[in-house]
């Protein structure tokens, strides 16, 4: 199976970040958050993945040409203009790269890339967030329902603090609970490729009117996750990922 990665967006909430660099290619632990994501479905048997690029897609494809070099201790003989490669550590994956367009929306850039996704069934994520989520027991999910579309579920991190309110007083201030206001779509699809039909153009927004007609269709399930989920939508949620790396403990490393 394939994992789809959108990547192409211009990260503008994030562009102490972004103007430099596209938001896959920010780090988390040194690590651009892309490369996290990437472990997290080759720690459930996924290493063939196709990247929809946009947005300085350019260094995307920079980062990945040179990725196993860097990895690697090298001779160069210039006079031979030969590489020899004495140790070899970076991971066993596939990674295609396509251009999928500037502007285009997420669901123009899923259409773009069907043609390079094979079986009856793909992964499809988006190339800035981080979960635990069980991507092997979603597939499962995924096929045993029989539907066109699965949508991982997850509560949305807390971002604010609640205050207790009593008549125009505030009597107590605690943290946003995890979950309030209900679930949310946390990417990390599982899909049939026969979601092409609900696309229409490099216009389309795929959290829109192709998730609306695929519910109407009774076509889209949800597969519950319950765990860590955290998008890197600001700066502040950069700075809260690189500090739960830094503690040892970050939730998403499954690896």
């Amino acid at each position: 199976m394939q994992a789809v990665i959108l990547a192409g967006g211009a990260g503008t909430r994030l562009s102490e970040e972004t103007t430099f660099r596209p938001k896959p290619l920010v780090e988390i632990g040194g690590r651009p958050i892309i490369w996290h994501i990437m472990k997290i479905y080759a720690a459930h048997g996924i290493t063939d993945f196709v990247v929809c690029l946009g947005y300085k897609g350019h260094m995307i494809k920079e980062f990945f040409a040179s990725y196993a070099l860097q990895l690697s201790d090298v001779t160069f003989d210039l006079g031979a203009r030969s590489i020899t490669t004495h140790r070899h550590e970076a991971e066993n994956w596939r990674v295609t790269l396509i251009d999928t367009g500037l502007a285009t929306m997420t669901g123009g850039r899923v259409a773009r890339v069907l043609k390079y996704v094979q079986g009856d069934a793909f992964c499809l994520t988006y190339g800035d967030g981080v979960s635990n989520v069980d991507i092997g027991q979603s597939i499962a999910f995924h096929r045993a329902h029989g539907k066109l579309a699965t949508v991982t579920a997850v509560y949305p991190p807390r971002r604010f603090g609640a205050l207790d309110i009593v008549g125009d007083s505030v009597v107590g201030f605690r943290e946003k609970p995890e979950g309030e206001g209900g679930f949310v779509n946390g990417g990390f699809f599982v899909l049939s490729p026969k979601v092409g039909e609900y696309l229409e153009g490099d216009d389309t927004v795929w959290e829109q009117t192709p998730l609306q007609r695929l519910a109407s269709d009774n076509q889209l399930c949800a597969f519950r996750h319950e765990g860590f989920f955290q998008p890197m939508d600001t700066q502040r949620d950069h700075v809260y990922l690189e500090q739960i790396w830094a503690s040892g403990h970050a939730p998403w490393k499954c690896w």
